[in-house]
């Protein structure tokens, strides 16, 4: 194939895809190019395909390169290696706008990678990627019912951008990712501040229309080189099984689904059904030689569950009820506790109807905060939230680990609280969220947003407001539609949406939307969420009647923070030579302690009296020494012959002569101080080198001079506390929520 490529101007900036040049082995390959990044997009489908397969075998893997960026990778092996979260969480954005235009009995296995060959730092690759994708797959020869565009939409002073950069993104009141053919928006993932639905509504047909545009430079690539599509069977089940199975099992389904029943109730009724069904249908098949025992089973399998689904859906439309009873705005049962963890920061248990989430927050200093390191410069989390998902959740028994579906649920869970996140001027800590679900049966992720604003509050972070977080469903067919609250598990696998939405009283903070279905409009979309406002709103006031202000005092067993401040040119001393100075007052004080440029010191201690340690000793090593003071010292080391050295403030060291030891002559300095001994001395000059000179013998009483005498003749004395100092003459110190 010869080099081809098509380019469009879309909002200032050139986008170019081009085939022909590279991976040409593969069925389908594209390099998408916006500015100076650049990414690579394959596409690979197997010839054969996999008959027992109930499901559309795609793998999507996306990968940046650090030499796109002129980096090398971080760590020991300095060589890419699995896949960061970043890489994960674009992966989904690609996988689910593609996944659902694949054709339904899709089961050849299909790999599509898209790489990272060159970064700009102002283009962000995730949407040119999808878009790359849908091109990729639009030139091969796998059935595909795309193009399909992604863009991201961002919001400075009201005006909408398209694709912003990451400096934009610091000014944007949107962050929201858009995936849409010509005719639908198929899926949009994203973060907002407070934004409201109309305000919502709007970023989404901006995006819809620059992504028509994106959509039309693929088919003006697919005119040029497109092939034509590959010929496959779909493997349904044959009208003879449904024939025989339908008759046997219909009224049975639609009277247990007409029933008020809970999800262990379904799934045994299921089990038992398909059962019952797979015994029938393998002793009308056994001696036939046309379908092997695996694709019975399936075929029995897709018979039932396409039964159940019409059925289902039919129940809802004609008579507005679901399956476990409710209206389509009602919202399951809600109770919720908080503090039920007492050695962890803050706790929260939240139930929503069979799902529920036990979730801590955990208050850690700046060293715990995270650090991301990828294609753009180095930068750090302060506020961090983790989802497990654990196999008992359903009732299972799997293995152990992490996957896509755990990081990406927390990642929205993440975006949803993060808008009312303080920041470290207000509030200097490392904020940990940890959501575990101990019991599931759809809207997870959300159950995650409301234990973790429950648990923000528990916690004593000084957050404004709650958040919550409600899944709204759909179900049409033909011009009839029916907007669902507050969806199921069973009505996310059976419906035509899931539409996950965030929010305060005062907007919406994140969002997530998945379509099955072509042809949603904005009008639908509005009407959902309207209704997910409202759901949203009684879930609120529910987390307010819990606990509706932050406690005023943190967890005795999170540390506390106090701050300083010096002068900047005092820093280097506070940290001393090589981190020495620094590292033993935090060894010393069991305190954690951050200096930033400023001069602004943040001590992180577990108790007031470890604080306050670090703190006079920090003050000790800024506080210039000042020639008539007395000061506590302690001899660190004895010249013989010449005196001692003696240490009187914190990295403050000076010679005591051997003449101003003791009024008495001094032949052997050891006989009047040995190593640890604290005594006091008096700076009588500092010398134009920085020298000090002390003395000890001036503080001493001449003869006949009584003890009284001796401390009242030295005004200035400073007491007689280990290395008492005087307070700062600059900058002080204050705690947040220190113990009281």
């Amino acid at each position: 194939m010869n080099k081809e490529e098509v380019s469009i101007e879309l909002d200032g900036r050139k986008y170019k895809l081009e085939t022909g040049r590279f991976a040409r082995f593969a069925d389908g390959g594209v390099m998408v190019t916006c500015q100076d990044t650049m990414v690579l997009v394959t596409v690979v489908a197997s010839k054969e395909s996999l008959p027992e397969v109930d499901f559309v075998p795609l793998q999507v893997e996306y990968r940046e390169k650090s030499a796109s960026a002129g980096k090398f990778p971080g760590g020991f092996l300095k060589r890419e290696g699995r896949p960061t979260d970043r890489e994960i969480l674009i992966s989904r954005l690609i996988d689910r706008p593609i996944r659902p235009l694949l054709p339904k009995y899709w089961n050849y296995e299909t790999q599509l990678i898209a790489t990272v060959y060159s970064a700009d730092p102002d283009v962000d690759p995730d949407t040119i990627a999808a878009t790359g994708a849908s091109a990729a797959l639009m030139i091969s020869d796998i059935p595909f019912n795309g193009p399909v565009s992604e863009v991201k939409v961002g919001r400075i002073n009201g005006e909408y951008i398209l694709n912003p950069s990451f400096s934009d993104l610091k000014f944007s009141d949107i962050d929201i990712t858009v995936a849409a053919t010509d005719s639908s928006i198929i899926m949009v993932e994203g973060e907002c501040n407070e934004i409201s639905e109309e305000e919502f509504l709007g970023a989404l047909e901006f995006a819809h229309e620059k992504i028509r545009y994106l959509n039309a430079l693929q088919m003006k690539l697919v005119e040029s080189v497109g092939k034509p599509k590959r010929e496959f069977i779909e493997d349904k089940a044959p009208e003879e099984i449904a024939e025989l199975i339908i008759p046997k099992i219909e009224n049975e389904i639609e009277e247990f689904i007409n029933k008020k029943t809970i999800k262990k109730e379904r799934t045994e009724f299921r089990r038992a059904l398909k059962e019952k069904i797979l015994e029938l249908v393998f002793e009308k098949y056994k001696d036939s030689q046309i379908y092997s025992e695996a694709q019975l089973k399936k075929y029995t399998i897709e018979v039932i569950d396409k039964l159940e689904k019409a059925k289902m859906r039919q129940m809802i439309l004609e008579k507005g009820i679901r399956l476990d009873g409710r209206g389509t705005t009602d919202i399951r049962q809600i109770s919720c506790e908080v503090g039920l963890l007492p050695r962890t920061h803050g706790s929260s248990l939240f139930t929503r109807g069979e799902t529920q989430s036990l979730s801590t927050v955990t208050l850690g200093t700046k060293k715990d905060e995270q650090i991301i390191d990828g294609l753009m410069p180095a930068y750090s989390e302060q506020f961090i939230l983790h989802y497990n998902f654990p196999p008992f959740s359903t009732g299972e028994i799997k293995k152990l680990g992490l996957g896509r579906r755990e990081i990406g649920h927390g990642n929205l869970a993440q975006r949803a609280l993060k808008p009312i996140i303080p920041d470290t001027t207000h509030f200097p800590y490392t904020i940990r969220i940890v959501s575990d679900i101990l019991e599931s049966n759809g809207s997870s992720s959300m159950a995650t947003v409301c234990a973790g604003s429950l648990a923000l509050f528990d916690a004593g972070v000084p957050v404004p407001k709650h958040v919550a977080g409600i899944a709204m469903g759909l179900i049409k067919e033909g011009e009839q539609i029916a907007i669902l609250t507050d969806i199921l598990g069973d009505e996310d696998h059976l419906g035509d949406m899931d539409f996950k939405v965030t929010g305060t009283y005062d907007g919406i903070t994140a969002c997530q939307m998945d379509i099955k279905i072509d042809g949603l409009s904005i009008e639908v979309m509005k009407r959902a969420l309207l209704q997910a406002r409202e759901g949203r709103e009684r879930i609120l006031e529910i987390l307010y009647q819990v606990i509706n202000k932050p406690r005023p005092d943190l967890s005795p067993y999170a540390p506390r923070y106090t701050a300083i401040k010096i002068e900047p040119e005092n820093i280097g001393a506070v940290i001393g030579s090589g981190g020495e100075t620094i590292r033993a007052i935090c060894r010393e004080t069991e305190t954690d302690i951050n200096i930033d440029d400023d001069g602004t010191i943040l001590i992180a201690a577990t108790s007031k009296e470890k604080s306050d340690m670090a703190v006079k000793m920090i003050q000790d090593i800024v506080r210039k020494p000042e020639e008539g003071e007395i000061y506590q010292a302690k001899v660190i080391e004895i010249k013989e012959g010449i005196g001692a050295i003696v240490q009187f403030m914190t990295g403050k060291t000076g010679l005591l002569h051997i003449s101003q030891i003791s009024r008495e002559r001094v032949n052997n300095v050891s006989d009047f101080l040995k190593v640890g001994d604290e005594i006091e001395v008096k700076l009588v000059e500092i010398s134009k080198e920085g020298k000090y000179r002390l003395s000890r013998k001036v503080l001493l009483p001449e003869t006949g001079a009584t003890e009284n005498n001796y401390k009242d003749s030295n005004k200035r004395y400073s007491g007689n506390k280990p290395f008492q100092k005087h307070p700062p003459k600059s900058g002080g110190k204050s705690d947040y929520r220190s113990n009281k």
